[in-house]
């Protein structure tokens, strides 16, 4: 049974550094709150690392926010206007740098290794990985302290009072926010 608190809980927005563990994070949520889960990179990618242009894009996540209850994971700036207006609560995996750095690391490494499918049949290779600008160890390394910077700025919009903001500081403090929905 769901604690009480979590009840509310009906359309949640994960965000957080890339390697923070969104995808992970929100399945275990949507699991516990019995609810259905989207995760954006999906949605994003097609073949051959391609992105879907945008108006389809937005498109397909309207579909999905236009539901009554759900958790998305993602950082996409560019469906910020339309997946957080809809949610309730927004939980912010707000890691320390060696974690999302450390993270990056081995999940590319093991998916380079493994040869492990992706989004739309995509596969990380060893000079994607090192030596395209645009790999998740290169995006990791650009980004971790600007989402750090930006998301409280943005927690603070008019347009954003309506969320409860749950930041959660490291693993450990994820993993008793999931066991808690089953306290109670």
């Amino acid at each position: 049974m769901i604690a009480k608190a979590f009840q509310s809980m009906k359309r949640v927005v994960v965000i957080g550094t890339s390697c923070s563990g969104k995808t992970t994070f929100a399945s275990q949520l949507a699991d516990q709150l019995s609810i259905a889960h989207m995760e954006l990179d999906v949605l994003h990618w097609l073949p051959d690392w391609q992105m879907r242009p945008l108006e389809d894009f937005r498109s397909l996540v309207k579909e999905v926010v236009e539901q009554d209850r759900w958790v998305i994971d993602g950082n996409y700036g560019k469906l910020r206007d339309i997946v957080w207006p809809r949610a309730t609560h927004l939980v912010w995996l707000n890691y320390p740098f060696w974690t999302i750095f450390s993270r990056a690391l081995r999940r590319t490494l093991r998916r380079v290794v493994s040869r492990e499918e992706l989004f739309a049949g995509n596969r990380e290779s060893l000079s994607r990985a090192l030596f395209n600008p645009e790999s998740i160890v290169w995006w990791v390394l650009r980004t971790y302290r600007r989402r750090r910077r930006e998301y409280p700025l943005l927690f603070q919009l008019p347009q954003n009072k309506h969320l409860e903001i749950i930041e959660l500081k490291d693993q450990i403090e994820a993993d008793r926010f999931i066991a808690g929905l089953q306290e109670g």
